[in-house]
Order: C-alpha cells, then structure tokens, then sequence
C-alpha cells in the first residue's frame, strides 16, 4: 500500500528568520494522523535568512540528520565540534544521553535550505556522538546512495536506529530500486524535481508512504533528487 502526500499539506511555520515545512507534527503544528512512520519522527525542510539560526538548545535519544540542499549550516555543540555543513554532505548526530547544539546560517548574501531529519534510537542513554561524511553527485546520479545505516556500510554514516536512508538523482531514463523486507516500511522524500515512485508520479516536497511493499521504484525523474528510508515497522 502507498500513501502519497503532497508538499502543500504539511504542516507550515513562519518565524520571519526561519520558514519551515513540517511532514509530521512538530513545534506548534500537531496532526495526531501524521506522528511519524516507523520509527521516522521528524522532516522539517527549513529555510534560514542570512545571520540568523537556532541557538543553543537540547536534545536527548534521538538520531538527528542533517541534509543541506543550498547554502551552509553552521554546526557547534557541547562534544566540542565546531563544523561546517555543506550540499553533498550528511551529518548525523546522535544525542543520546543528552548534548546541546546550535545551527547558524553566517552567510550575508544567502539563505541556508536544508532538511532537518529525526530517527528514533534502539537504545537510550547512550553516549552522544557526531559524524560528518560527503557524498559526490557522481555516486548518487541514476542510483540510491547508501548515506546512514546501523552499520556504516558502504562508507555511510552510521545510525544508532533500525533504518537506512538513501540518497539519489534522477532524470530522463535513469532508475533505481531499493527492496523491502516483510514488515519493514518505506518512505521517500522528494527533495526537488519530479519522479514516479512505484507509478505514482511526486513533485518536490511530495512524499510517499510505503507499507507491505516489496521494494521502493524510481522512476521518470525531472531533474529528481530524493532520499529514501528503508523503516522499522
């Protein structure tokens, strides 16, 4: 079963320095049919004005994921890392036990556009910890790019979750598929362009929802890039 939703019924939030689009409840936005899927709790796609960011704040046992489309994310936390995230990277952090962090945008000139991602941990409690890893277009055109697995396999960054995500781009006659175990759920973002998953035709910003699925298929991209999640049930 597929369960398309379109990038107009997200949850929509406007602070003048930081616009984001919410794919389940978060902050202020709260729609009891839209908490998750799997153990997916979060895609916020943020836009943050020039100079301007998320101050220190907390966080505790949960998988956070960093995916820049344009611009640069400014990162710096309690571990003592102070980086910078370009597009083509993916950060993990894994707050664990408790870390703080901020977000800046420091350009003068140029909005930050990037997807904020939370995946729900195995375990509780454990250590936080960071990584950063940089993945070439040429490894993501016309394929899905393992970027976050349990493992790290493949040279991805490695999640402290029961859930993989890919990232690729498509356009004209390219393809790619990604199977599904029984029981496991799917769900792809697309992040720009247009693409067909498994023949249903998405845009940017639209979703797609997978459940008793055997595989995820990609297809008919326009200019396509997206990221897909192999879930837990």
């Amino acid at each position: 079963m597929i369960t398309i939703r379109h990038s107009q019924e997200r949850g929509q939030a406007d602070f003048g320095w930081l616009k984001s689009q919410h794919s389940f409840s978060f902050g202020e936005y709260y729609d009891a049919n839209h908490m998750g899927w799997g153990n997916l709790r979060v895609i916020n796609e943020d836009k943050v004005t020039p100079g301007a960011g998320f101050g220190k704040h907390g966080h505790k046992d949960m998988e956070i994921i960093s995916y820049v489309l344009s611009g640069e994310l400014a990162h710096q936390d309690s571990m003592g890392n102070v980086k910078t995230i370009p597009p083509g990277d993916v950060q993990r952090m894994s707050a664990g036990s408790g870390v703080v962090h901020s977000e800046f945008n420091h350009a003068a000139d140029q909005t930050t556009h990037f997807l904020q991602i939370w995946i729900q941990p195995n375990l509780k409690g454990i250590a936080p910890s960071y990584e950063q890893k940089s993945f070439a277009s040429a490894d993501k055109r016309g394929a899905l790019r393992l970027v976050g697995s349990p493992d790290g396999a493949d040279g991805s960054v490695k999640l402290h979750a029961d859930a993989a995500m890919y990232a690729g781009l498509f356009n004209g006659d390219e393809h790619a598929a990604v199977t599904l175990a029984a029981g496991r759920k799917g769900y792809v973002h697309v992040v720009r362009g247009a693409i067909e998953v498994n023949g249903h035709p998405l845009k940017e910003g639209d979703a797609a929802l997978l459940e008793q699925e055997s595989q995820v298929m990609l297809a008919k991209g326009v200019e396509a890039e997206v990221i897909v999640f192999d879930l837990a049930p």
